[in-house]
């Protein structure tokens, strides 16, 4: 029995141990998230960014220092969650840099309610950040294996709410749609009209256009009450390519 007990003691320490090291490990993953959101909203007001040019909504900010970037990126890059640059995921694709999220998704001016298309879903990071400003994310993925990774990914951090679908974002997605906003994650050559038909009156575009593997522009399209379409540059980019069979 005295056996018995020793080893039901050691055990206690050693689960004590554990819950420590995983306090300790959450406690500074959280500090190096806040300092991450902290360097993006100096990046922001430094390069006059986001919707009105003088920095980065509160609540997107607010949900950026919520949302566990460790989780989106593969674990041999975990110490490296936090930089604010852009991480590879597999496949070819990334996760982008923090401040470039950061910005687009400023720029689609979504709030709770409100619906959102996403084309290339990648690791779920973006969809998750949409998801945790209340916006009822649509996200497809054009590479199987990394669209069933973010789905299970995501169900698994509690964004089960999020659609997911694997295929060729080029066409968007009619059925879920029309959208409030629409955010592409990858270069296309165009505009893709599929999309415009798919964006609500009212509604907001962000995506970066130009040549795949060079110096790309992030453009604004906004559709009017009328259906007539109002596009800016905003700011060089570079993204991987909108792949499929357009």
């Amino acid at each position: 029995m005295k056996a018995g007990r020793n080893i039901c003691g050691w055990l206690l320490v050693a689960i004590a141990l554990v819950c420590d090291a995983c306090i300790a490990a959450d406690e500074a993953m959280a500090k190096e998230r806040q300092a991450m959101v902290a360097e993006v909203a100096a990046m922001a007001r430094d390069f006059h960014a986001g919707t009105a040019g003088g920095g980065i909504d509160a609540h997107v900010l607010a949900a950026l220092g919520r949302l566990p970037r460790h989780e989106f990126v593969p674990s041999t890059l975990r110490a490296s969650a936090y930089e604010n640059r852009p991480l590879p995921v597999g496949y070819g694709q990334t996760i982008s840099q923090p401040y470039i999220v950061a910005v687009m998704t400023d720029l689609l001016r979504v709030g709770a309610g409100d619906t959102a298309l996403e084309i290339g879903t990648g690791s779920g990071y973006q969809a998750a950040l949409l998801a945790e400003l209340g916006v009822k994310v649509s996200t497809i993925e054009i590479v199987e294996p990394l669209a069933r990774e973010a789905a299970e990914r995501l169900r698994r951090l509690g964004y089960g709410g999020i659609a997911t679908r694997i295929g060729d974002g080029y066409h968007g997605w009619p059925e879920q749609g029309p959208f409030d906003a629409i955010m592409v994650t990858a270069a296309a050559s165009h505009v893709p009209p599929p999309l415009l038909r798919q964006l609500k009156s009212g509604g907001r575009m962000v995506i970066p256009v130009g040549p795949p593997f060079q110096t790309q522009q992030l453009m604004l399209v906004e559709k009017r009450a009328d259906g007539t379409l109002l596009t800016r540059q905003l700011m060089p980019v570079i993204f991987v390519p909108l792949t499929g069979g357009h």
